[in-house]
């Protein structure tokens, strides 16, 4: 069942019937096997494609988006691999996006790996994107104006005419000439130039933590700053930090480790040619299902056991589970929480910048890039 292309059909000018009819054949299909039953479907995963948002409609008003798949009781147990999971809800794990690079062998990623490790890196960071000024929280003008005023920066406006935004080419050779890519996020928390750039050797610098943090947990190293940089965007709002500076802080020894910690990465962030296999290495693809097989292993144990995995378990704090340590097993503050405080019902200044218009915003920019 493919969740993603289902839903992309409908997601303008559909009713709510019609949105929903595949997602419910698909669960009374499922509750009726017997293989469902073994666990209630606790053992099953499914693929989405797209951002969890686009599944998780709250009200049944036409107006609201997308479908209600994730809200759905029997969906409540599978496991769901969207490309951005919830960080309130306990039923999607986020995959890593696709990139333009499917390996077919193994050697197709040592040569890749080899070429960025060589590549002579001209500009100290760079910026591909636009704008959002319908978006009040968003940080990416301040952003574009302070690359504008550096000299050490490369940036790539994309508006909505012509862009080279529009051609990977032009997207990657800034990123391969790239020390460090800023990713605010995108239209949700999370954009695939993120992606793009960490499979160009470009050590990507994070504004928000579900940008990428509190997201990819199977496929990115738990120790951030290894791999990345983080600015707090509300310090970027303010206008109490530069960019620049903060980056220049960074000495050459340490970028040079970063740098290979994200190209020891990129084997576990691309998808290899589904007509092929690696032979030793694991795609995004295999490690995505091995950490789905490990769940279910553990959820069994836990059964016999007659234990579950976590004490007091709180979904609304999904997000803070996969960052325990070993043998951690319950919650409590993270100086991340400002950044999760989950919308209300009736907050204008949060509904601005919902998940719901997140999707929809989402959506357009997917079907600009199409129709070019």
């Amino acid at each position: 069942f493919y969740a993603g292309f289902d839903i992309a059909r409908y997601l303008w000018g559909y009713n709510i019937p019609t949105r929903d009819a595949a997602s419910l054949d698909l669960v009374d299909w499922l509750m009726k096997r017997p293989e469902w039953k073994i666990m209630d479907g606790r053992d099953h995963f499914l693929v989405a494609g797209r951002i969890t948002w686009d599944f998780r409609r709250l009200t049944d008003e036409e107006s609201d988006w997308g479908s209600k798949l994730l809200f759905l009781p029997a969906a409540r147990n599978m496991s769901m691999l969207v490309v951005e999971s919830s960080p309130w809800n306990a039923n999607d794990f986020a995959i890593p996006y696709p990139t333009y690079f499917h390996p077919a062998k193994d050697a197709d990623v040592f040569f890749w790996q080899n070429r960025m490790r060589k590549l002579k890196r001209e500009w100290l960071f760079s910026f591909a994107g636009a704008p959002r000024p319908g978006n009040p929280k968003s940080i990416r003008a301040q952003i574009i104006e302070q690359c504008k005023k550096s000299k050490m920066c490369k940036l790539l406006e994309c508006d909505f005419g012509e862009s080279k935004c529009h051609s990977p080419s032009s997207i990657m050779k800034m990123f391969q000439s790239s020390l460090f890519c800023l990713q605010p996020q995108g239209d949700s928390y999370t954009r695939r130039s993120a992606f793009d750039a960490m499979l160009a050797g470009c050590i990507p610098v994070f504004f928000h933590p579900g940008s990428a943090y509190t997201q990819y947990t199977w496929h990115l190293p738990k120790n951030y700053s290894s791999y990345s940089v983080f600015i707090a965007e509300n310090d970027v709002r303010k206008g109490i930090v530069s960019i620049e500076e903060t980056l220049q802080q960074i000495s050459p020894q340490q970028v040079k480790r970063m740098r290979e910690t994200v190209i020891s990465l990129i084997p576990k962030l691309v998808y290899a040619d589904p007509r092929s296999k690696l032979e030793t290495f694991e795609d995004a693809f295999d490690v995505s299902v091995q950490a789905v097989i490990d769940k279910v292993t553990r959820l069994r144990k836990n059964i016999i056991q007659g234990r579950t995995e976590y004490d007091n378990f709180v979904e609304e704090n999904s997000w803070k589970y996969a960052l325990l340590e070993e043998r951690q097993r319950e919650v409590g503050a993270h100086e991340w929480d400002p950044f999760f405080s989950k919308p209300k019902e009736g907050d204008e200044e949060a509904s601005s910048g919902s998940s719901t218009e997140a999707a929809k915003s989402s959506w357009k920019n997917e079907q600009r890039s199409q129709s070019r």
